[in-house]
């Protein structure tokens, strides 16, 4: 069993940074990948970021070179560096862990841009 806290989500201004984190209750070294997702009011949830064991990092089009997955694994943490953030970018952020073929999802963290 798995589980994933995240925190670090809040209030922005548009253009303003905020730095997501989902902490895992053990070692995420062995983590086939590790995800973000998020949720926005009345839309389907969408993969933003991905972290794969390897080290690629595919991102959704829409945040490409405003996000930054990245991975700490003697904290056993991932993080999501969110710049230049836009309302559009308004939603529920949540983390999500494979580990031998099982997801595992935190409980989400609420990031609002506005002005």
């Amino acid at each position: 069993q798995v589980q994933l806290v995240e925190s670090g989500g809040g209030l922005v201004q548009p253009g303003g940074s905020l730095r997501l984190s989902c902490a895992a209750s053990r070692s995420i070294f062995s983590f086939t990948s590790m995800g973000w997702y998020r949720q926005a009011p009345g839309k389907q949830r969408e993969l933003v970021a991905t972290i794969f064991s390897g080290g690629s990092t595919p991102y959704v089009d829409s945040v490409k070179g405003r996000f930054t997955i990245s991975r700490d694994n003697a904290e056993n943490t991932v993080y999501l560096q969110m710049n230049s953030l836009k309302p559009e970018d308004t939603a529920v952020y949540y983390c999500r862990a494979i580990l031998n073929s099982r997801l595992y999802w935190g409980q989400g963290t609420q990031v609002t841009v506005s002005s």
